[in-house]
């Protein structure tokens, strides 16, 4: 920028500036290029990706939220959109692969709008009127479920799994997610709630996705320490530690000098002495079963293994606090510390061959507790598994809170373009364009579903919108391409997860909408040089002899 007199006037330095239109379009095309790549795995007949990531991880799914996680995306406004899918899955655990889609098609929508002239904070006004009149109309076709209606459930977890490996007709997942969520919900005053900590999932490559089971109790993948430990513990008294069983360091550092062999013998004999006291102290305790966060010496497995003690060690913290719920037991810091009150009691604790590998399982415990012991082919199947009834989870766990759901195969959303319209005409201002393109931008959800499965989206989309004027619940089967009764065929999912995707696409696109300018730094970060200084600063800087260096030890220009 020119000054007085010519003048070059540096305003911004190693910046790169994009303003206006040019911004708001570049930052759309971002977000749309994001939204694109998910949008071919949306629905009960949507394709996998293939991930492989910087160490040739291989992940194959169609899980939304996960493909977002692994893309590595380097565009700001593109990053929003993964932190409004992220957000869809940290909430209700289900609809990232809507979110995406649904604001990428209104971030079009409102491309549209722009070119007509229409400022972006009235587009941002319209559709934040359009998703507030959305959500009313969402709530407005929302049918009761109640917690003892079983089957409702398992049709909510079948609908939420859909198009994952665990959707096929004979699988047991849907009653297995069921089991988890019910296991895991609480009376909290007047509300029931969902404790995803006190679900239990452990995975065993080996057998068939058919051989998953729900085992009544904990399963710790880990083998008991010792090889004269007893195998089978009855009547459990169970110990849960967050210290080693080991003779104690001492506070500060210490040197011992020892000159002889005598000496060393002493030693020895000391250092067993204490690790013998420390076995004593949970022998002692009463506790016939231990689970140790931390390590086990060698010479106490040995004392405890004598004592008739099985003991199990490296066992990880969420592991602890799973047994620790289950079987009513204290986790204890300091040996010093443990008491007979502070076991816990189950009916049985054994170890038991899974495929090649060896697990614990800890039953009759004091307080219900479920685990689900997942099996497949391969690592991928298991992943793939875990990730769908994640999502099952989820949707029950959504339902059995709020005891509302909708149904699916795009219903809701047909619903909802028809009645936005009907409201877009009652407005006068400007907002009236934006939430008549929201509306537009709803039936992208249809059109998805449709292109996916094969079918022709205009066909499909224009029988929906014909067949909602006699019965809100015609959706369309993606797998014969019939407009049916949804509620009827038993594919529901929870309202809240559809709220939800409603308000995360519209915040996205409205953050995106109202960024009219990018100022990205151009300058490179310092590159370190040997022992961690910057290049041309390894030394004093003589005149002229260091690399990088001009007249003086300056760098070239500086004069």
């Amino acid at each position: 920028m020119a000054g007085m007199g010519g003048t070059p006037v540096i305003i911004l330095r190693d910046t790169r500036r994009e303003s206006g239109n040019e911004a708001i379009s570049n930052n759309i095309m971002a977000a749309r290029a994001v939204a694109n790549a998910v949008r071919s795995s949306m629905g009960p007949k949507g394709m996998d990706k293939l991930l492989v990531d910087s160490i040739g991880d291989v992940t194959i799914t169609n899980d939304g939220v996960t493909i977002l996680k692994e893309m590595d995306v380097q565009h700001p406004a593109a990053k929003m959109l993964i932190e409004a899918a992220k957000t869809q899955d940290k909430e209700v655990g289900d609809g990232t692969t809507t979110v995406a889609v649904l604001a990428g098609e209104l971030l079009r929508k409102a491309e549209v709008l722009l070119d007509q002239k229409v400022h972006p904070t009235m587009i941002v006004q319209g559709y934040r009127m359009a998703a507030d009149e959305a959500v009313k109309i969402a709530k407005s076709i929302a049918f009761e479920a109640q917690e003892s209606d079983r089957a409702l459930l398992e049709r909510i977890a079948r609908t939420a799994m859909t198009g994952k490996l665990a959707d096929s007709p004979d699988s047991k997942m849907a009653g297995y997610a069921v089991d988890l969520v019910l296991n895991a919900t609480e009376d909290y005053g007047e509300k029931r709630v969902f404790d995803m900590d006190r679900v239990n999932v452990e995975k065993k490559v080996g057998e068939s996705t058919a051989d998953s089971e729900i085992i009544e109790g904990v399963v710790i993948d880990k083998e008991i320490v010792h090889q004269n430990m007893p195998r089978k513990v009855t009547d459990a008294k169970v110990a849960l530690l967050s210290c080693p069983i080991e003779s104690k360091d001492t506070e500060t550092k210490t040197e011992v000098q020892i000159t002889s062999s005598d000496q060393f013998q002493m030693f020895m004999e000391h250092e067993k002495k204490r690790v013998k006291e420390a076995a004593d102290k949970v022998i002692a305790s009463g506790a016939n079963v231990v689970f140790c966060q931390k390590g086990i010496d060698d010479l106490a497995q040995h004392y405890l293994a004598q004592a008739g003690v099985l003991a199990l060690r490296r066992v990880i913290k969420k592991d602890l606090d799973k047994l620790a719920k289950a079987t009513g037991a204290n986790i204890v810091t300091s040996l010093d510390e443990l008491k007979p009150s502070d076991l816990g009691s189950a009916a049985l604790v054994e170890e038991r061959r899974v495929g090649s590998g060896i697990m614990t399982f800890i039953t009759g415990t004091k307080k219900s507790a479920a685990t689900l012991l997942l099996r497949g082919g391969t690592q991928q199947v298991l992943d793939g598994l875990e990730r769908a009834l994640d999502d099952a989870l989820h949707a029950v766990a959504d339902v059995v809170e709020d005891k509302k759901l909708v149904v699916g195969g795009a219903a809701p959303e047909i619903e909802i373009a028809l009645r936005l319209r009907e409201y877009a005409a009652t407005l006068k201002g400007r907002e009236q364009l934006a939430v008549a393109k929201f509306a537009e931008a709803m039936e992208i959800v249809p059109k998805t579903l449709a292109e996916n499965a094969g079918f022709d989206a205009i066909d499909k989309v224009v029988e929906l919108k014909s067949r909602h004027s006699s019965n809100k619940n015609i959706g369309l089967n993606a797998y014969t391409g019939e407009t049916v009764d949804m509620y009827e065929l038993g594919v529901v999912e929870p309202l809240r997860v559809k709220i939800q995707a409603i308000l995360s696409a519209t915040d996205a696109a409205c953050l995106i909408l109202r960024i009219d300018d990018v100022l990205a730094s151009t300058k490179e970060p310092p590159a370190r040089g040997a022992g961690g200084m910057p290049p041309g600063m390894g030394g004093m800087g003589g005149m002229g002899g260091m690399p990088g260096m001009g007249m003086g030890g300056m760098p070239p220009g500086m004069f």
